[in-house]
Parts: structure tokens; sequence; C-alpha cells
């Protein structure tokens, strides 16, 4: 029994002893060995100071740099050390006044970091920064902390590129990996492709005196973490021809989307009014910032590539035509008389700009008749086949939304709206369900009405017809890093459900809009160039003028969409527009001197503006306008 006993108290000695042994180790090893564990951010031995990565470059499709980054500096404060300096001095030296030292002190101070460093003075420039480094010996409790900003070289392309801002406080109560002070993309392809723009932030680990003032790196830098930069990006913009286009649209609200149809890559995508990028950049970005949010009139802030909505116009026809001949209700020798307006019972009077006569499909694209597309859209809503007006328009929505209307084409940009087509339901509400019949909404079939589309779809119905069915998602990323590209889902085909053989006379017609048709001004030396002017109604005032075509004819390289608010005809400003843009492309100069002078210097923004600050009036619905008011659309 006592031999038992000893044993039992021999085993215990033995696990009290072995118990000792692995706290002993763990001390040993944790004071000697590894003293990671006093780096916990609470430690007041140590400071934590984040290391923030440069952004990625963006560069064009040809490798030309249009986003970079630049040295700025964050003044930091620790309040508790600030003491006996000059104030005049210092404020001189950073080019701020004394209310604006108050300021930052009291901030930092409210952020209970009056021992710890805070930002006193974000995003000084290495002009600024360079007087004060020489004298911050001077002001004790201040020091600095590079980061970088960014900068545009070629001062284009705000709207597509975007810009950053610092995060806001709900990001980082959902997202660990952000914390106040730090930058994201806000817009554009800032914000699109942050997470690869955006790299991974570092730290290093300071070791400071019982007074928090610094006197080295921890370990020599051991437990630091350098900070991981982001990927450079490779967009599909064509910066010159970007550039050409801004220059186009100066003086003027309006868009240009251009797209490679083989491959559904943005060439240009201008918004105008647009503005420099650079104001958005550093410690001006919040001033300039609301300047550009206070214009109320023109919006510059507005992408109206993406989110600008307007009647097609006659630039729809395309779109009519192919459906017709799907539905079989059209065929190229359908014959309409045209006496200058389509006139459907007594209520129903939408006026065509001109007495075509008898037309047949082609020549009705290329004159542009809003008669001859009246009836072709009535002959659909007729078709035998369906059993209701009701049926035969859910079947027309149908097609028209996969030519990409009425939903949101999935661009690698934020912020693309989806327009608008109307729905059988919105006809029910608008008139009574089962009240209304084709000649109702016959102006759909000339693309006015409640249809609605952006500058994007426009664009992008011209690649289908220049692809002669499909298109690809549009994008404005070519390659990220040095081999990754952009995604699989922008190389699929998505194909309209129309055959093939359907778009050969339609291409003809738009060919003739341009050879002879309302387009003729605007014909290339040397290029055949295949487009449908638009003079879409605007209940607000002075029309729209609305272009798309694509170059050349039978090897499509460029697809195109021009907007002009407030211009007027389609043949007056989108057009050559177009034609100067698609020539510049295809050729790298342009010989119609004359022509470009002229669209360079004109001045439409001025209809908008007196539009805008005129007295507003109450308007009868479009609907309504369109039956009672003669209107152009070609």
């Amino acid at each position: 029994m006592n031999g038992a006993y000893s044993e039992r108290r021999i085993i215990v000695y033995v696990i009290f002893i072995a118990m000792g042994l692995a706290y002993i180790l763990r001390l040993y090893y944790m004071q000697i060995i590894d003293d990671s564990y006093k780096l916990d951010a609470s430690n007041e031995a140590f400071r934590h100071i984040t290391q923030y990565p440069p952004r990625g470059c963006i560069f064009d499709r040809n490798r030309k740099l249009l986003v970079t980054n630049e040295a700025a500096y964050d003044i930091m404060v620790v309040p508790s050390q600030v003491t006996g300096i000059d104030t005049v001095s210092f404020c001189k030296d950073l080019n701020i006044t004394r209310d604006d030292f108050i300021a930052g002190i009291k901030k930092a101070i409210a952020l209970n970091t009056a021992t710890h460093p805070s930002v006193f003075l974000k995003e000084v420039t290495p002009e600024i920064y360079a007087s004060f480094e020489e004298k911050m010996y001077k002001y004790h409790g201040f020091s600095a902390e590079v980061r970088t900003i960014r900068r545009y070289p070629m001062k284009i392309a705000p709207h597509l590129l975007g810009y950053i801002g610092e995060v806001s406080k709900e990001l980082c109560a959902r997202n660990p990996k952000y914390k106040e002070g730090d930058y994201i993309g806000i817009s554009g392809m800032e914000e699109s492709y942050e997470g690869e723009l955006g790299g991974t932030k570092g730290e290093k680990i300071m070791m400071m005196d019982a007074m928090n003032r610094v006197v080295g790196e921890y370990k020599n830098g051991k437990y630091s973490k350098p900070p991981d930069p982001g990927d450079n990006l490779t967009c599909t913009l064509d910066a010159r021809l970007q550039a050409y286009g801004e220059k186009l649209m100066a003086n003027k609200a309006g868009s240009i989307v251009a797209i490679e149809p083989s491959t559904g890559e943005i060439l240009a995508l201008v918004s105008s009014p647009e503005y420099d990028p650079n104001l958005l950049v550093g410690s001006v970005r919040a001033r300039n910032y609301a300047d550009l949010a206070e214009d109320s009139i023109t919006i510059p802030l507005f992408n109206r590539a993406l989110m600008a909505h307007y009647p097609p116009g006659s630039t729809f026809k395309p779109i009519e035509a192919l459906i017709g001949q799907q539905e079989g209700t059209l065929t190229p020798n359908t014959t309409y008389f045209c006496p200058g307006a389509f006139i459907m019972g007594s209520n129903v009077h939408i006026a065509c700009d001109s007495r075509h006569g008898s037309l047949q499909l082609e020549d009705a694209i290329a004159k542009s008749c809003n008669t001859y597309f009246c009836n072709v859209f009535v002959a659909m809503m007729n078709n035998r086949a369906y059993a209701s007006t009701e049926e035969a328009f859910d079947s027309w929505r149908k097609y028209v939304v996969s030519f990409g209307f009425g939903t949101r084409l999935d661009i690698d940009l934020p912020s693309a709206l989806r327009g608008n087509v109307p729905t059988s339901e919105h006809y029910d509400k608008t008139f009574g369900e089962g009240r209304w019949k084709p000649g109702t909404i016959a102006w759909l079939g000339i693309g006015q009405g409640e249809l609605e589309v952006t500058p994007l779809q426009l664009a992008n119905e011209a690649a289908i017809i220049a692809n002669r069915g499909y298109f690809i998602t549009p994008h404005v990323v070519k390659s990220i890093g040095d081999n990754k590209g952009p995604g699989k889902k922008y190389t699929i085909r998505h194909y309209a459900p129309v055959d093939e053989k359907y778009f050969g006379i339609v291409v003809d017609g738009m060919s003739d809009a341009v050879s002879g048709g309302t387009a003729a001004a605007s014909q290339i030396p040397g290029i055949i160039m295949c487009g449908k002017t638009g003079t879409a109604q605007n209940p607000d005032g002075r029309d729209n003028s609305l272009f798309i075509a694509f170059a050349p004819k039978d090897t499509p390289k460029i697809a195109i969409s021009v907007v002009v608010e407030r211009g007027g005809w389609g043949a007056d400003w989108a057009a050559p527009i177009a034609s100067l843009m698609i020539e510049k492309y295809l050729t790298d100069t342009v010989k119609r001197t004359d022509l470009e002078q002229r669209m360079m210097a004109g001045n439409t923004i001025q209809y908008l503006i007196d539009e805008k600050t005129k007295p507003k009036v109450d308007k009868k619905s479009t609907s309504a306008a369109l039956k009672h008011k003669k209107k152009r659309t070609g």
C-alpha cells in the first residue's frame, strides 16, 4: 500500500515539475527569444506607423501614362509636445492661417491623441514640405508621414478614370481592412478596380522613450512590414482619341462613346462638360469638389455617358427594322406611303420632316421616315401570331431588351444606368387595361415616348449592327498587372435574337444615310461609314442631336454614339463630331479641318443654361406632345 502511495506521489511531483519547466521555458522564449508579444498596438513603448502602398498606375491601350503617383506628406502632431513654437513662422511655412493651426490642434486633442500623433494637415505638396522640413526641428511635437497622391499627366477622362478620397466611417466599421485616414477609389476605374489598384498597407514599428519621442525602429525593422504596391492597369482607352473627343465637345453638354466592336473595348468615353481630374487631388480636393458640385446647371460631375437618359429618336429605327424582319411583318420590299405624317384616326398625328412618298425599307432608313417606321411598329402590334396587342407588345419589348436597352450593361465602371423600356403594365396604368392600341403607342417605333436610353447603350447598338448580330459587354480594362486579363465575361458574345441575314439591308440603309441621306454632310473621304441620325424630342426645350455609326462598313473597327444636348438636328452636331472621331481613329489625321474647327468652336451649352435658368412652366407629357405637336426625328 505504501509502495502504491509513493508511486502516485512521484507521478504528482513529475507533473508539477513538468508544468513548472513549461512555464519557465515559455517565459524564457517570450522574453529572450521571441519578444513580438510586446508589439501590441496598445503598448505605449512603440508607435505603429502605417506604410501606405503606392497605388497602381493606369496606362492607355498604347501604354501612354494616364494616372501616376506623386509624393505627399501628412503633417502629424502630438499636442502634449507642442510648446514654445513660433506659430506665425509655422503657419507661413505650411501656407495656413492661425485659425487653421488652432483648429488642427483642437481636433487632435478631441480625438484623445494628446500623447499620440494624429493628422494635423493632410497631403502637403512636396514643394511646401521641402521648405517646412528644413525648419521642422524648431517645431516640437510635429512630424511627417509620407504617402502618395494621384496625378493625371494628360488631364483627360475624369469620368472614366475616377478619383480617390478618404474612406467613410461606415466603411471602416464594415471592413477592418480600412481605418479612418485611408484612401479608396470613389468613382470610375479607381472605384471598380480598388482591389487591384489599392495594394496592401505595411507597418513600421518605432521605439519611443519616456517622453514619447522616437528613438529608432524596433529590432532594426525585424517586425516591420513593407507595403505591397497596387497592380498597374492597362485600360482600353485610346488617349489620343479621348483627348480629341473632349476638344470637339468643348462648350457642349453631351457625350461620346466609342467601342471596338470585335472586342467590346471602350476606345473613348467623353462626358461633357468635363473637368481636370487633378482638381480632385490633394488638400484642395474638398474645396474643388464643392465648387464642381455647386454647378447644378451643367453638372460637370455627372457622367452623362453612363447615366444620362435620352429618347433615342431615329437612332432606334434600325432596331425596329430588324425586329420587323425577324417577326415576318416587314421585308426589304415592304412599301409604305409618306404624306408628311403618320395619321391614325383623329387623335394620332406624328409628323415627318418631309413628304417622302412611297418608300421601301433601305430608303426609309436613309431618309429617316417617321411615317414608315410608325407603320412598321403598328404592323408588328397587329401581327396575327399574337392574341392581343399586349402580347405583341411584350414580344417587341423582349427584342428591344436583347439589344441592351432597358438593362444595365455590365460595364466595369460604376453607376451605369438602365434607361427605360416601358412595359405593358405601364400602359395599363396609363390608359386602362385593354384600352390602348397600336396607334396609341406608335411613337415607340421612332424612338420617342417613354423609351429612354443611355449613350453607352446607343454605342452598343452600333456595335451590334456592325457585328451583324452580337456584342461583347463593353469594358475599360485591357489587362491587370503583367498578364491577367479583364475577366471571362468580357470575352463572351451576346447574340440578339435576329437572324444575321436581316442585318444586310439595315447596314446598307445606314450606309446610304451617310452617302446621300440625312447625314450626307458628314461623309469621310475614302471611308465608308454607316450611320443613323436622330433628332430626339426634349420636352423642356431645344431638341437633342444624336448619331450612331460604325466604320469601315465591311470590316468595322469602331462603333460610336454622340449626343449633343439641345443641339437640334442629328446632322447638325452629332453626326459631324462622330465622323471626325472615326476619321481621327482610322487615319490618325483629319483632313476636313474646316469642319473640325467649326465643331470645336461651336457652343450649344448656352441653350442648356438658358433653359435651366428660365422660369419653369407646366409641360404636357411627351406622349401627348407627340400626338399634337409636329416633330422631326431624323
